[in-house]
């Protein structure tokens, strides 16, 4: 190949959605107006939690580590996405490859991490209020969210070290939009068992561990608030998990979904793989700021004021 430097080529080439190359004007505006709305929600979801000290509280400080791993998921894939769609520019250097697929893993690790700490946030205000702020005081909370960081790199950089080590074939097509970890492995001519075993283990251990506590937490709270007293605690009580669940549907099913019909749907065409890869990262850092900013009271009210 004339882009080999050592054993590596010096640069890959992203093959983008193939089949649907005359609708790329189209679905580049899509996915350039999510990105845009996904930036001005994060953003303004950090700046109210930034600006405001009421909302210095764990609950909004987890939602602030949420929306900054968001806009790092979304900004590592959708401008790369967006030149291939426009301006048909599918080359990407060979460690520029790497690092994307380093930032998507790892990154996707920390939000699943985060969403379980706010499920243990919800079930430590419900089940113990008295003791809340006792319990989870901010220190806390920056330990959890360094550990969140530790465990996503921890877990994540096995994937391109591992990928070093495999011997390329003569071509340099990435069957994919972005460098997702099986899609780049595909390359390789040597034995890939051991990186695609450490990737599935992972990904398996991550999201069956954290959904399991998830799930866990929310079976305490839903005894807690089924033995309160009247209609309106119950409903008040629940209606502070909205936000969270709405968070956790979104992420986890977009992430099995895609997982399941990537590994096990062979029939499924390669676009509608690739599509729904690209949609489970830019769906959350979409949804995420709607919905926390429509049901959580205090960020509408501080977003009233700023827009009056």
């Amino acid at each position: 190949m004339s882009n080999l430097t050592g054993s590596h080529p010096a640069f890959f080439l992203l093959l983008g959605l193939p089949g649907l190359e005359s609708t790329y004007m189209y679905i580049a505006f899509v996915f350039f107006f999510v990105y845009l709305v996904s930036l001005i929600g994060n953003l303004t979801l950090l700046f109210i939690i930034r600006t405001d000290r009421s909302l210095h509280e764990p609950m909004y400080l987890f939602l602030s580590m949420l929306s900054t791993i968001d806009l790092v998921l979304t900004s590592s894939t959708t401008p790369k996405l967006l030149s291939i769609l426009w301006f048909h520019y599918q080359e990407i250097y060979f460690g520029a490859c790497l690092t994307q697929m380093f930032f998507i893993h790892s990154f996707a690790s920390m939000e699943s991490s985060i969403l379980l700490a706010m499920a243990f946030d919800r079930y430590l205000a419900i089940c113990h209020p008295l003791r809340y702020h006792l319990l989870l005081t901010n220190r806390l909370v920056a330990m959890i969210g360094l550990l969140s960081v530790a465990r996503g790199v921890i877990a994540t950089l096995p994937l391109p070290i591992l990928f070093l080590r495999l011997t390329l074939c003569d071509h340099s097509v990435v069957q994919h939009s972005l460098c997702d970890h099986m899609a780049v492995v595909k390359l390789a001519c040597s034995d890939t068992t051991v990186n695609s075993v450490y990737g599935l283990v992972v990904a398996l251990l991550i999201v069956v561990v954290d959904l399991m506590f998830i799930i866990c937490s929310y079976v305490f709270i839903l005894r807690a608030v089924f033995g309160l007293a009247t209609h309106e605690a119950r409903f008040k009580a629940l209606s502070t998990c909205t936000s969270h669940i709405c968070a956790i549907l979104v992420f986890y099913a977009a992430v099995v979904l895609s997982s399941v019909i990537q590994r096990f749907g062979k029939t499924v065409p390669s676009y509608i793989v690739i599509l729904l890869s690209n949609i489970y990262l830019m769906l959350p850092p979409l949804i995420n700021p709607i919905v926390y900013g429509v049901k959580t009271r205090q960020i509408r009210n501080h977003l009233e004021r700023l827009l009056l």
